[in-house]
């Protein structure tokens, strides 16, 4: 399979610091070409023979406004780890509610934007229950849990112009870990 041809933003890029915006219906055919080419290039990084191939960073989630897009458009692909991959196309989420119990990723949670080591954890719901859309205009209601619910909000948060470095506390990056649940 050859690569998609993705570039990704560096977090200095002052268009991660903005919000993205609502997007409008029907998508292009080059549009909903490029969200499967992200959902590739997702799956091919996370193959890790491929990524060091091609010098990929692996990565289970990529808002557009990382590719230069400011259009509220994300996807996420879990490896199942059965050679399949679960994907995502999300367009114009909303959380609807979610869970009580925060959570967070023990080894620290990455972005293919931040290209550096970043120390401190952050806080995020266990389940969330989202309203979007799929690159078809078709409205759907889904439930996340755990690595994927952290995937979820960590995109959703890039779609208001925020970087997951943004929300770690300088002075205390472990803050209240002790009330959250590890991943």
């Amino acid at each position: 399979m050859k690569i998609p041809d993705i570039k990704i933003l560096n977090e200095v890029d002052p268009r991660l610091h903005k919000v993205s915006k609502e997007v409008t219906f029907p998508l292009s055919e080059e549009k909903i070409k490029l969200i499967h080419d992200c959902l590739d290039y997702l799956e091919l990084s996370q193959n890790e023979e491929i990524a060091k191939k091609y010098d990929l960073r692996a990565g289970m989630g990529l808002s557009f406004c990382q590719i230069g897009i400011l259009e509220r458009i994300f996807v996420v692909s879990e490896d199942n780890q059965d050679g399949t991959f679960g994907r995502y196309v999300v367009i114009n989420p909303k959380m609807i509610s979610h869970s009580e119990e925060e959570i967070f990723v023990g080894e620290g949670e990455g972005c293919l934007s931040v290209e550096r080591p970043v120390e401190g954890i952050v806080p995020r719901y266990a389940r969330i229950k989202v309203k979007a859309y799929n690159e078809y205009g078709e409205e759907y209601i889904i439930r996340v849990r755990e690595d994927i619910a952290v995937a979820f909000q960590h995109e959703m948060d890039h779609l208001d112009g925020i970087l997951f470095v943004d929300k770690i506390d300088p002075k205390n990056p472990y803050k209240n870990r002790d009330n959250m649940r590890e991943i």
